[in-house]
């Protein structure tokens, strides 16, 4: 097994290798921020639009959810689990956008024509993690079950060899039965700080703003993005609970958790909520 892995990894590095020195130049090209493409973006990643061309890349274990430690740049944890049962992916800047993209889902799919083991049949991924070294426009670094799971029946590790591979791809609303959003508490959190994972939710999937109302207030203050789809508040007070939150998704829906955190949380603690879009 060990020296089959190896071999995946290998035959990928060297096809990627290949293609930065083929398209290094105009991958950069790409990359440079411009007000009128991010526009353009958002437009062609929004619902409804037709497949989109680009790459594809593999990491991790063949069957993994990527990194070793099933998590990310978006701070979801236990993604080998449901609801993202491992059918993850990292996403370059148009994708990850800079964390408000965490969450979002995505349908991929290779046809025969960019390999035989295509199977041409879509699957959905999620956005869990950061592609910090794209070789296209649009580029996914999925997961080695997400990679292998648009082969044809039997040929997972086939494909999985090509390494990288062009394939289709487009926007699609989440849909994680069973689960309301949830709330985790991070580790430090403390009365001058408060810091919290937002995850499971439904149709857009992200997160782009947070407000929280302390329990001695009627005032929703704007919380600011940590990192990932973690916000954090660090006002110069302590801090009063219990504490309700306030989120707001891509498409301006809001939705209230009310009293959502206790005034005595536990930092690494899970607080479910009975909300979701």
């Amino acid at each position: 097994m060990a020296t089959e892995l190896l071999s995946f990894r290998a035959v990928a590095l060297a096809a990627l290798l290949s293609l930065l020195v083929t398209h290094g130049a105009r991958a950069q090209a790409q990359q440079q921020p411009n007000n009128a493409t991010d526009s353009a973006d958002r437009e062609l990643l929004s619902y409804g639009g037709g497949w989109l061309p680009a790459r594809a890349t593999w990491y991790g274990a063949p069957t993994g959810a990527g990194p070793d430690d099933n998590g990310g740049a978006c701070g979801f944890k236990h993604t080998n689990q449901y609801p993202f049962s491992s059918m993850t992916s990292c996403g370059n800047e148009p994708i990850f956008k800079d964390g408000k993209g965490c969450g979002s889902c995505y349908q991929i799919r290779c046809l025969k024509s960019n390999h035989p083991a295509c199977s041409g049949v879509p699957q959905t991924v999620v956005i869990t993690d950061m592609n910090y070294y794209p070789v296209a426009k649009y580029h996914f670094d999925l997961s080695g079950t997400a990679f292998g799971s648009m082969a044809n029946y039997g040929l997972n590790d086939k494909l999985r060899h090509a390494g990288i591979i062009d394939m289709q791809f487009r926007r699609v609303p989440c849909n994680f039965p069973g689960l309301t959003i949830n709330f985790v508490v991070q580790h430090g959190s403390n009365p001058m700080y408060l810091a919290v994972l937002v995850e499971f939710e439904d149709k857009d999937g992200d997160v782009v703003q947070v407000d929280i109302k302390e329990g001695n207030s009627y005032n929703w203050v704007p919380m600011h993005e940590s990192w990932g789809s973690i916000w954090r508040i660090d006002p110069n007070h302590p801090l009063k609970g219990p504490f309700s939150l306030r989120i707001t998704n891509e498409s301006g829906k809001q939705l209230v958790a009310n009293n959502i955190i206790p005034a005595n949380y536990i930092p690494d603690t899970n607080y479910r909520s009975f909300i979701q879009y």
